[in-house]
């Protein structure tokens, strides 16, 4: 038996189609990148825009297109909150919401064993769920294995409908995330990404002080593993002893994503994000002091949110400037039903939401050059991931995407003096250098 996956959204969302490629592997069947050959297909869905939920929609259709004799299962955060909606698409068999996905062998086998007329709604209420869910991924032939430590959210941003299709925080027990990490280092991986839905609550729900530090000390001993790097990190839960724990590690990786959403703070009070612009910039302050100015800082914007004035635009614009990042992800804002911010007062139209994002993304773009141009004349270690045209291409610990003039082994470190900056036909910026002997 045969099954493929197709997966929309977040890291979290292919770790967790990982996982389940794995269990499915482990009890016989054959996975493939294949629908039109499959047996069995499985939808990963995303929610976090209505671009998503539309190409949720537009995936499962096109699965039952190309094969309309598979069986198939629609899962993920588009499910979780619309279940009956994906119910009634064709071809689909099973709905199964953001839980039990570490069940979907005993599920995947129901469907062949019961014939039914109707599609099957496996979504429970995620907001009741209080343990983490395990799930166990690796991908052969990567050099970079991610690992989901946390799960959940409680913030409530105005915007925001992942919390209710994830449910309130819940973390992974660290004598899991240590036999995971052991895992991984025994398989060879040089580098570890955690993972989450809100990461720096790691440790919260069990009461007893646990943080996102106890989870780094997991590594500790781990020889094959050379860099821990994280996905999205809150701003405002970075304290002075977190910054000061991971700075003294010398696995981290310099390169912190750390979702901003908005330059204004006017904006981001009514995001209800937590912190202001000032207390934003004294962070990154903070973590360049502790990493040097070598520091890459990623972020996420928001363009066009409701009431969003054009000097509150001009505002995020000229944060970015300020705060120098290294590499933007630009989103229009897009209403999410059942969001404080649906009902707010002055949505823009899309128009304007495009205008607006456009500018945010040409000064990201610049920021970007900027950044990476620092890095011409140095000599930087480089991460080789793959081969490509008798060219080697790797990252950084900073995330910067590096291409060496030269075949290399991968999953191997490489110093490279870099010469120049180059932009692909598909708008990635790359660095260009050549392997050094050091």
């Amino acid at each position: 038996m045969r099954c493929c996956f197709i997966t929309l959204g977040c890291r979290v969302n292919q770790y967790e189609s990982d996982a389940m490629a794995e269990l499915l592997r482990e009890a016989g069947w054959e996975v493939t990148d294949d629908p039109s050959v499959s047996d069995l297909c499985i939808i990963n869905t995303c929610t976090v825009t209505n671009i998503a939920d539309r190409k949720s929609r537009q995936m499962i259709s096109k699965a039952h297109r190309l094969n309309e004799n598979a069986k198939l299962i629609a899962c993920g955060c588009f499910t979780q909150r619309s279940p009956e909606e994906a119910k009634r698409l064709s071809g689909v068999d099973a709905v199964l919401g953001s839980a039990d996905k570490n069940k979907i062998v005993e599920i995947a086998a129901a469907l062949f064993e019961n014939e039914h007329g109707e599609a099957e709604v496996l979504v429970r209420d995620v907001m009741r769920e209080r343990e983490f869910e395990e799930l166990s991924a690796t991908r052969e032939g990567r050099t970079r294995a991610y690992l989901k430590i946390q799960d959940g959210c409680n913030m409530f941003c105005t915007y925001c409908a992942i919390p209710y299709a994830r449910g309130a925080i819940r973390s992974r027990r660290l004598e899991s995330v240590r036999n995971e990490a052991e895992k991984l280092n025994e398989e060879g991986y040089a580098e570890v990404v955690l993972t989450g839905i809100h990461l720096m609550s790691y440790g919260r729900d069990f009461g007893d002080g646990t943080n996102i530090l106890d989870a780094v000390k997991c590594f500790d001993g781990l020889e094959n593993i050379k860099r821990i790097r994280f996905g999205s990190l809150e701003p405002h839960m970075m304290t002075d002893e977190i910054i000061s724990g991971l700075a003294a590690n010398e696995r981290i990786c310099r390169q912190f994503h750390l979702a901003l959403q908005s330059g204004s703070t006017t904006v981001l009070d009514r995001m209800k994000r937590g912190y202001t612009a000032e207390q934003f910039y004294a962070l990154t302050v903070k973590l360049r002091a502790a990493f040097g100015e070598g520091l890459a800082l990623t972020t996420d914007i928001i363009a066009g949110f409701p009431g969003e004035t054009e000097e509150e635009h001009r505002e995020t614009l000229a944060f970015m400037e300020k705060v120098g990042f290294s590499k933007v992800h630009i989103f229009p804002y897009s209403r999410r039903s059942g969001t404080k911010a649906d009902g707010m007062s002055g949505q823009l139209t899309n128009a304007v939401k495009s205008e607006r994002a456009k500018e945010l993304i040409e000064k990201g773009r610049e920021l970007e050059m900027r950044f990476l141009k620092t890095y011409i004349g140095s000599t930087v270690s480089v991460l080789i991931e793959e081969n490509e045209g008798g060219k080697a291409l790797g990252c950084t610990d900073t995330y910067a995407k590096v291409a060496v003039g030269s075949h290399e082994e991968e999953n191997t470190f490489v110093n490279v003096l870099i010469d120049s900056v180059s932009v692909q036909k598909d708008g990635e910026i790359r660095l260009l250098g050549n392997k050094i002997n050091k």
